[in-house]
């Protein structure tokens, strides 16, 4: 078996879900999210991309419903010991096979949860389900119950977003030998991805994001890549995987000599990132580090710069998105807690000058404060 966590960490989490559960009355959970799959048994897969679920009933019995190339990948990465497999062809409905479960455990009847805010779960497969499970128990939204329970990484989980952050210092290290006026960019960022998987890392659950020119404003990955002029700035943001856990890193290098406003936004990103790390503690609430970070960019006149959060949580994710909730913005009245995970960047695209600087990197919310995983100096790169 290729599973990470000790059956113990495993029986901690199931029974976590299962208080949570008994909290919500409910009778069963379908599990839908293949992050949530993951952190309860182990199993890793792309499977998600068709009908698949996790049905967890309330004496702790989990099944898999899947299809027959995901049979063996659940057995060899979980510790799901039933295994069900829907027939693909052009009626099928596996839905149906979803209530035949739910029937079969006696878990028919009451109220049952689902997490109906996953990408594991398109609205045409949702419709169905609700459909063949109307006549056997009631649906509710159940779509927190386990997101909740991943923010908080135990100290096993931990470990691993480390080996990530040393990963990502690295890669970041490796890209930046690559970055000179005409470097291409498929060559910067395959240094960076390369030094990833020679340590034993995974693909992320998005793309590396790399932009040169007017590029290094955005904060998505597009396609087509370019050449970097003799003067000019790129921004990567990227992270680094081990054992399915992200951590994040982000700067904008110049090529050639850095212009004045160049090193007028670096400065005020800095002194952001610094006020945020002092206002990201435990036992406060999250929008007070966007309220930080947003005082001092306002101040120094990049109001229309900033984005509206300052970062997000990172923990085991899929594609199509390394995101977490809970995001950095006003007013977000989550309270921090030792153990927590986030992505802080400071994104300033100043569209008026095509300026751009964005620092960014991964921190850890200890009993006391935070501590940045991320090693590496923040201080202004030329090249």
């Amino acid at each position: 078996m290729h599973v990470h966590f000790s059956r113990s960490e495993f029986d901690a989490r199931r029974d976590a879900v299962l208080a949570a559960m008994e909290r919500e009355s409910l009778d069963a959970l379908l599990v839908f999210s293949q992050e949530s799959m993951y952190y309860l048994t182990g199993y890793d897969s792309i499977g998600f991309v068709f009908f698949q679920c996790l049905v967890v009933g309330r004496d702790g019995r989990m099944v898999l419903l899947t299809r027959a190339p995901d049979r063996l990948q659940a057995k060899f990465t979980s510790i799901v010991q039933d295994i069900r497999v829907w027939v693909d062809g052009p009626n099928a409905n596996p839905a149906e096979d979803l209530r035949s479960i739910l029937l079969e455990y006696s878990l028919s009847g009451g109220s049952v949860g689902a997490e109906l805010e996953s990408y594991g779960l398109t609205a045409a497969n949702w419709q169905r389900t609700a459909a063949a499970l109307s006549s056997c128990c009631t649906l509710v939204d159940a779509s927190t119950i386990i997101r909740e329970l991943r923010v908080v990484k135990s100290p096993a989980e931990i470990e691993y977003v480390r080996s990530a952050a040393r990963l990502a210092d690295r890669a970041l290290e490796a890209a930046i030998t690559k970055i000179a006026p005409g470097a291409f960019e498929g060559d910067i960022v395959a240094a960076l991805q390369s030094t990833i998987l020679a340590g034993d890392g995974d693909f992320a659950a998005i793309d590396p994001i790399i932009g040169s020119g007017p590029g290094a404003l955005l904060c998505r990955p597009y396609s087509g890549r370019r050449k970097l002029s003799q003067r000019d700035q790129i921004t990567l943001e990227f992270c680094a995987v081990y054992r399915r856990y992200h951590a994040a890193i982000m700067r904008t290098i110049v090529v050639g000599e850095p212009t004045a406003r160049h090193r007028e936004m670096h400065a005020i990103a800095v002194e952001a990132m610094a006020a945020c790390e002092a206002a990201l503690r435990p036992g406060e609430p999250l929008g007070n580090v966007f309220d930080a970070h947003a005082k001092v960019c306002d101040r120094g006149g990049l109001r229309a710069s900033r984005m509206n959060s300052t970062g997000y949580s990172l923990g085991s994710t899929f594609p199509p998105n390394w995101m977490e909730r809970p995001m950095l913005y006003h007013g977000n009245p989550v309270l921090a807690e030792p153990g927590m995970v986030f992505h802080l960047h400071m994104i300033l695209a100043d569209e008026a000058t095509g300026t751009s600087m964005c620092p960014g990197k991964t921190m850890l919310v200890t009993e006391r404060g935070c501590e940045s995983l991320s090693k590496l100096s923040l201080d202004l790169i030329s090249k």
